[in-house]
């Protein structure tokens, strides 16, 4: 199915996560911090790439040695750099996060990642490109949120499907209301969303069924929505809601779980590629998910596509 220059144009923040180094209960008792390349779009991007496509980042870094540290990380993983800008005012942004068995506590210092320009993302690019994705995150801030959700219209009419990571966080975007509303407006675009149990608690400000969350991202204007169970599995309701599978988890002794999620995505966004069900794409999803999670730091440089499958 693979037609286009890039699988996935990937756009939003590349940033330096610091993470704990040791487990803890959150950032109260991390003392010790480790410095990787963080960002979850330049993650989904590197992992692609990982796996073998052809991918694009799309982001905004500041004109300082951190951020040229994080754009040599990113070029090292094979994606294609030539659209990350740099701001010349902001310095590159820097997120501290513990390191936890469960959900990571996490600080975000917000400066250059939300700058990104219309300029970034120009229309020969996205008619290049199979996927645009972006997260909640991303879009939490101006510009880049206008930017990225007029960039996801003009994806959708360059023939390219938009992917969103709906990884919505209150203490990244306090007003609720209005970051409903813009996922909205991003998701009318035809959208595959990714979430989580927590990522839905937290957007709804409550605890709703599973049929609920993904009834409500359809009416979004969602086409597909995976929701994902932790251990438990994930749900996958596709073509508006015509079709719904549901995948049994399995248990996976948790190293390292940051970044599952980054991981998860692309082995179902890079079997989608490949033709398979959405099924197929989701046990994908789980197969790179495993390994992410039972490895510590980052995927190896190079992850062989047969794991998907196995």
């Amino acid at each position: 199915m693979m037609t286009r220059k890039y699988a996935l144009v990937s756009v939003g923040e590349l940033l330096a996560d610091l993470i704990g180094t040791e487990f803890t209960q959150n950032l109260a008792d991390t003392e010790i911090f480790k410095r990787f390349q963080g960002g979850s779009p330049a993650n989904l991007a590197a992992n692609m790439a990982r796996l073998g496509n052809p991918t694009a980042l799309v982001a905004c870094v500041g004109n300082d040695n951190v951020g040229t540290y994080l754009v040599e990380k990113v070029a090292e993983t094979g994606v294609d750099t030539t659209y990350i800008g740099r701001d010349t005012h902001a310095p590159t942004s820097i997120v501290l996060v513990s390191r936890t068995k469960g959900t990571p506590d996490f600080i975000a210092y917000r400066t250059a990642d939300r700058m990104i320009q219309a300029a970034y993302i120009p229309d020969d690019l996205l008619q290049n490109a199979s996927f645009f994705h972006t997260t909640c995150f991303a879009l939490s801030q101006e510009p880049a949120q206008s930017v990225i959700v007029a960039a996801a219209a003009r994806a959708q009419a360059a023939g390219c499907i938009v992917s969103l990571d709906a990884n919505y966080a209150p203490s990244i975007w306090p007003d609720r209301t209005q970051a409903q509303q813009v996922i909205e407006d991003y998701c009318k675009n035809g959208a595959f969303v990714k979430l989580s149990e927590d990522d839905a608690q937290r957007i709804f400000g409550q605890t709703l069924s599973n049929d609920a969350i993904i009834t409500k991202f359809h009416q979004m204007g969602a086409q597909l929505v995976c929701l994902t169970l932790g251990g438990k599995g994930s749900i996958v309701s596709s073509d508006y809601g015509k079709n719904h599978v549901e995948i049994a988890g399995k248990p996976i002794e948790v190293k390292d779980a940051t970044g599952a999620g980054d991981s998860y995505w692309s082995g179902f966004l890079t079997a989608w590629l490949d033709g398979k069900s959405p099924a197929e794409c989701a046990q994908a999803g789980a197969n790179i998910a495993a390994l992410k999670i039972s490895t510590v730091g980052p995927l190896p440089a190079k992850v062989d596509r047969a794991i998907l499958y196995l």
